[in-house]
């Protein structure tokens, strides 16, 4: 297709290089990032934009879409989208997509990543090493993951993925889901009650308001003094003060967290706290993942654009 024919699309988000550049080179583009395009700028071109490319932290909601009178999809880059309204989209038949599969395997092997750095203090012990601390005298004992048991809160894909892992180390694997699954895993029907039964609590729940604050002060509690909290989710998924509160006070043994609430500010009362492993929202950040993620997110726009199905449609 000739410039003029391209399909507008509008970038609300901070994306890879190769994912701006598949953009750039197939439509015209309007980046709110870097351009940061004023209200009245936003409005001349508003007519003309069909597409929205996002990532899972992006909020698209109903005001938003509503001023892209020809809007006709939002791509997401990764796999949650609860800064989309979906419903709103949908009432105007705009078509959403994500990008699901293509990153269970890193984001699951990061779940196990953290679960085995905080409970053996892996970071810890590397600066324990480094620093010659060594010399004086050996390491505190650690955690022992192997056997232990595992509750996983969200047996979707990834959910799932991490399961198969955790078998590996003889856990015993439990699990809380909106409906029970045909699994051989334990199901409970609360996550409090999942979390008093289990040795680490792995969330792996879609985020929204459906779940926010689902990790709250009672399952925390729950969890106990031995217990450990695992988040490759979404950080709202985890009520943050409460989390502090309990790794202060030692109501939980440690956490290890991928996710916070108010990406890229973590408070520095968690920051601080030495029982806590935390990574900077990386669970899919290979190489290999982020560019078949950002493939996948195209596609899902030149399937749309060329009169195709698109590939990876959120689910109803």
């Amino acid at each position: 297709m000739t410039s003029n024919e391209r399909p507008t699309i509008l970038i609300v988000a901070r994306l890879p290089q190769h994912l701006l550049d598949l953009l750039q080179n197939n439509f015209t583009c309007h980046n709110l990032v870097l351009d940061q395009l004023s209200d009245d700028q936003l409005a001349v071109i508003a007519p003309q934009v069909r597409g929205i490319a996002a990532n899972g932290e992006a909020k698209v909601g109903r005001e938003f879409m509503a001023r892209f009178p020809a809007l006709e999809i939002v791509s997401v880059f990764g796999v949650g989208y609860d800064g989309v309204d979906v419903p709103a989209a949908r009432e105007r038949g705009i078509h959403v997509t994500h990008t699901p599969d293509v990153l269970t395997d890193d984001v699951a092997d990061m779940a196990i990543a953290l679960m085995l750095a905080v409970a053996r203090n892996v970071v810890r012990a590397d600066r324990f090493a480094r620093s010659g601390e060594w010399k004086n005298g050996p390491f505190p004992f650690t955690t022992k993951v192997s056997g232990a048991r595992l509750g996983i809160v969200g047996l979707g894909r990834i959910g799932e993925a991490i399961a198969r892992r955790a078998a590996g180390f003889d856990m015993e694997i439990a699990y809380h889901n909106r409906s029970r699954k045909d699994v051989p895993y334990t199901y409970f029907g609360d996550i409090k009650s999942l979390a008093a039964a289990v040795d680490f609590l792995v969330m792996i729940t879609p985020g929204g308001a459906g779940t926010r604050a689902l990790v709250n002060a009672d399952v925390l509690e729950a969890l106990g003094p031995k217990g450990f909290l695992i988040n490759v989710a979404r950080g709202s998924v985890v009520d943050e003060t409460a989390l502090i509160a309990a790794l202060k006070a030692g109501t939980i043994a440690g956490a290890g967290l991928d996710v916070f609430e108010n990406e890229p500010n973590i408070p520095a009362e968690l920051a601080a706290q030495e029982n806590v492993v935390l990574t900077p929202h990386m669970a899919s950040g290979t190489l290999v993942t982020r560019t078949a993620m950002a493939d996948l997110a195209f596609n899902n726009l030149q399937a749309h654009f060329s009169g195709k199905p698109v590939i990876t449609p959120v689910p109803d």
